[in-house]
């Protein structure tokens, strides 16, 4: 049977995506979930799988390409030997049940063409008269300078190659994207493209007095890049949709008054209960990482500190505390920094936790994430103990009000009852939205985390 795959609807406010590469073409064998081709949309790339297993018959999207939900990917036969039934052509005129349609001889054909154009002719005659005093009136309620040209007729019949949030940025800046030459793939149209025409000056037809000299016209100040280098060779890439989403997002987040409280746990005794029980919770599926034990920690903190657990509302003047724990944690790929949501982290339990995050992380890393995964969070932990580094001040994930930094834990000589010791002690650095949380509190939400850390049993006390 020959089964017709369309775009399936990929998750909440997501209506296009960009076809980055199709991995698949006519006459090859795939296997049910085979990635077919890998789709970048506003939330995040991700591979579009097979429904099942068969022979590809026809592929109908191409590298570069806009395509929407419900648009034919392709074509998959599947081999059962079933016809679907046929995609809906123009219909065309069947004679009668019984009944053969005459063939028409070359004269007869000549005469019924020779009726057919005498009765368009006599119709557009009798139209015409109608059509010029119609335009004529449409004229007359025109401006001067609004004459008709046709030109927005034949632009607004083309396909203009542009994501949502292209367009959306075009009628915010008042810009006909018709007008706009795109320089992404396939002629695809870029914010930058956008940007760029916004800022291209407004002919000027200067006049001057006979003898009078007409003063140049000053340059514009770009903000952007210059098109070319003096210094030597450059290459310029075209930004994929997640890292202009996450510059996005980071420049929306970087407008809160962004405080960083920094603070050490000492690990010791708690890496020797990771690494005991480690293999059961290998067994379960999962991996006990520091990232894992956090993720507990944290919803627990979040419970105890709700001001933490909120956003903030400037045009209302409200705070929007929120009575789930959806914890993100950020995932480094290929493609940048994802960030899957550990959803009601509160009722699950560290083994839980640590199945949920290596899967979700696993995703993220095989572009088999949904955007629904990647949303909904209420805190972020950002770990990049595995590349080094001491202390960093993460950036806010927006709309959240705070973001949990973890560098690499190091041995360090601890003073303790009287003598040095060696103790593994984590840096910990908490980003947090001042216009919201308070230095003190801050400082208080912190400590807890260190404590639950340090001492086990307090996460399981007050936790």
């Amino acid at each position: 049977m020959a089964i017709e795959f369309k775009l399936p609807d990929l998750g909440e406010d997501i209506e296009t995506g960009d076809v980055v590469k199709v991995y698949v073409s006519p006459g090859d064998k795939v296997e049910k979930e085979q990635a077919l081709m890998e789709l970048e949309t506003d939330k995040a790339a991700l591979d579009i799988p097979s429904p099942a297993g068969g022979v590809i018959k026809e592929v109908h999207v191409k590298e570069g390409e806009t395509i929407k939900i419900g648009q034919l990917l392709v074509i998959i036969d599947d081999g059962d030997g079933v016809e679907a039934p046929p995609r809906k052509e123009e219909p065309e005129a069947v004679p009668a049940a019984g009944k053969e349609k005459p063939k028409e001889t070359g004269e007869k054909k000549r005469e019924t063409v020779e009726k057919k154009e005498v009765a368009r002719e006599g119709a557009q005659k009798k139209v015409e008269p109608v059509k010029k005093a119609e335009r004529k009136q449409a004229e007359e309620k025109k401006p001067e300078t609004e004459k008709e040209t046709g030109e927005d007729e034949v632009k607004s019949a083309q396909i203009i190659p542009a994501s949502p949030t292209v367009r959306r940025l075009a009628r915010e800046r008042g810009i006909d994207i018709t007008g706009v030459k795109g320089s992404g793939p396939g002629g695809r149209i870029t914010e930058d493209d956008i940007e760029a025409y916004g800022k291209k000056p407004a002919p000027e037809i200067a006049k001057a007095e006979p003898g009078q000299k007409v003063p140049e016209e000053e340059a514009p100040v770009s903000e952007a890049a210059p098109s070319d280098d003096k210094y030597g060779e450059t290459e310029r890439v075209a930004m994929t949709r997640v890292r202009r989403l996450t510059a996005e997002r980071l420049s929306e987040s970087w407008k809160a008054p962004h405080v960083t409280q920094h603070d050490r746990a000492d690990i010791t005794e708690l890496e020797k209960l990771r690494k005991h029980y480690g293999k059961e919770v290998e067994n379960l599926g999962g991996k006990l990482t520091m990232t894992s034990i956090l993720l507990k920690a944290v919803s627990s903190a979040l419970k105890l500190h709700p001001q933490f657990n909120a956003s903030i509302d400037m045009e209302k003047g409200e705070i929007l505390y929120k009575k789930y724990y959806n914890i993100g944690v950020a995932v480094d790929t290929d493609r940048g920094l994802l960030v899957p949501v550990i959803r009601d982290a509160d009722k699950k339990n560290i083994e839980e936790l640590s199945v949920d995050l290596r899967v979700l992380s696993e995703k993220a890393r095989t572009k088999k994430i949904t955007p629904a995964e990647l949303q909904g969070g209420t805190f972020t932990i950002t770990n990049l103990g595995g590349l080094g580094g001491t202390y960093f001040t993460p950036v806010i994930n927006s709309p959240e009000v705070a973001i949990l930094g973890v560098s690499r834990a190091a041995l360090e000589a601890v003073y303790i009852d009287g003598q040095l010791q060696p103790r593994l002690m984590l840096p910990l650095s908490l980003s947090y939205d001042h216009r919201l949380i308070d230095g003190a509190d801050a400082v208080r939400f912190l400590r807890w985390i260190v404590e639950a850390l340090e001492e086990p049993f307090k996460l399981s006390l007050e936790g």
